[in-house]
């Protein structure tokens, strides 16, 4: 059993101003205690929560605290996308013009699929309808 971790849960448990920022808090320690199994995310999703932290913040700490969250956490598996699972995501993301899904989260969900991991904590409803959604 795995849960994949979204971009929003990172940005909103490191920045006290956003709305969702005791539930995400709530979220990754349930998921760190291995509540949901393994914990795992996607370089893609790392670069994106740094850059959305520093786009709403305007603060390079927070940033900074953002990606150290996850890429100091041993208990957080880091995804490396590669040329295959690249490709791949953008087939999907192709395919999908119906959702509001960006291709990083087609990435997510294919990686997702690799791993057998059918639940995502996010906050992001482009992907109810496609797997579970923890938020």
């Amino acid at each position: 059993m795995a849960v994949f971790v979204d971009t929003g849960i990172f940005v909103a448990a490191r920045n006290k101003s956003d709305t969702n920022h005791t539930v995400a808090k709530q979220l990754l320690r349930r998921a760190l205690r291995a509540e949901f199994g393994r914990v795992v995310t996607s370089d893609y999703v790392v670069d994106e929560a740094v850059t959305v932290a520093l786009v709403r913040t305007r603060n390079h700490q927070i940033a900074v605290n953002t990606g150290r969250l996850i890429i100091d956490s041993p208990r957080i598996e880091k995804l490396v996308a590669g040329e295959e699972r690249f490709f791949k995501a953008w087939g999907k993301f192709k395919a999908m013009s119906d959702k509001a899904l960006s291709f990083t989260d087609c990435l997510s969900l294919v990686m997702m699929e690799e791993i057998g991991a059918s639940k995502i904590m996010s906050f992001d409803s482009g992907f109810d309808g496609l797997v579970a959604r923890i938020h």
